[in-house]
């Protein structure tokens, strides 16, 4: 990463508390409000109003739902706006919206409002590397990929990402449980100096100990038991019908928007300016709203 790419990154380190507040309220109502037969772009548009005006979301979801027209993806749009949405909240959105994928877009939606929650309330570097590593656990979405955009979150200073950039090489081969102990206040003070900073407390550290060479999702409920770490919400073992009814109903919205474009392409080009009319419209009708 170059070093004006490093600084975008670190820059979404400044929002304020109240952008994650809002952005947990917008993960949660779009989840909410997925299965009203509307499209994901009418919803965007329509809880955009109901957002603090005096945060940067509005703005966000304002390019969202112009980007979301053209591609059909949320993902491509976040990655653009990496400013603003972290390259974990990127991943998350890319895993849910791949057409071969199984990662329900309601499990992704509450997993990023739960990790806007916990930002909102303070967090800490340690909460965040549990949650994030369990949330590819849980869900299958890869470690390699994964845990390069868990790195990259601005969350992490330079020990943090060297440790997880570790993890990622090492992970399959030595138990996370072990990884984890290795780098704690309690490993420090059972076998002294580690020569490495030490990333976890002693209470980490013991409830690794105490889960190695066990499943890790045991050593990640320990975890969030105890220290109160937030939980990944479960994927469901099961689809009901209404599920993939609307699994099917978002990959034909994806193909129709797909097709429209082609279709224009072919009749000699795409009309690119139809795409912020509307949002400009919307601008005029609010300014004369103030005025008057």
């Amino acid at each position: 990463m170059s070093e004006g790419d490093e600084r975008e990154v670190k820059a979404a380190m400044a929002l304020d508390r109240e952008e994650y507040v809002e952005q947990a309220y917008f993960f949660r109502t779009l989840r909410e409000r997925i299965q009203q037969g509307m499209s994901t772009q009418e919803l965007i548009v329509a809880i955009r109003e109901e957002l603090l005006s005096t945060t940067k979301l509005p703005l966000a979801l304002d390019y969202l739902a112009a980007d979301l027209r053209l591609t059909g993806r949320l993902h491509r749009a976040m990655a653009r706006l990496s400013h603003y949405f972290t390259p974990f909240q990127t991943f998350v959105m890319q895993e849910a919206e791949r057409d071969e994928g199984k990662f329900d877009v309601r499990i992704a939606l509450e997993v990023l409002e739960r990790e806007a929650d916990y930002r909102a309330k303070g967090g800490s570097p340690q909460g965040f590397f549990l949650y994030q590593f369990e949330t590819l656990c849980r869900n299958r979405l890869g470690y390699d990929r994964g845990l390069e955009a868990v790195a990259a979150d601005p969350a992490y200073d330079d020990a943090w990402r060297e440790w997880i950039d570790t993890v990622r090489r090492q992970v399959g081969i030595i138990d996370i449980a072990d990884l984890i102990f290795v780098r704690s206040e309690h490993y420090r003070q059972l076998k002294g100096e580690t020569g490495k900073p030490v990333l976890f407390g002693e209470k980490e550290g013991k409830i690794a100990l105490a889960n190695r060479q066990k499943d890790p999702l045991f050593l990640f409920s320990a975890l969030a038991r105890h220290l109160g770490y937030p939980t990944v919400p479960r994927p469901k073992t099961q689809e009901s019908e209404g599920q993939m009814l609307l699994v099917l109903q978002r990959r034909i919205e994806r193909l129709e928007q797909r097709l429209k474009l082609l279709e224009e392409e072919v009749r000699g080009g795409i009309n690119l300016a139809r795409f912020y009319v509307n949002s400009k419209s919307s601008s005029d009708r609010r300014e004369k709203g103030g005025s008057e």
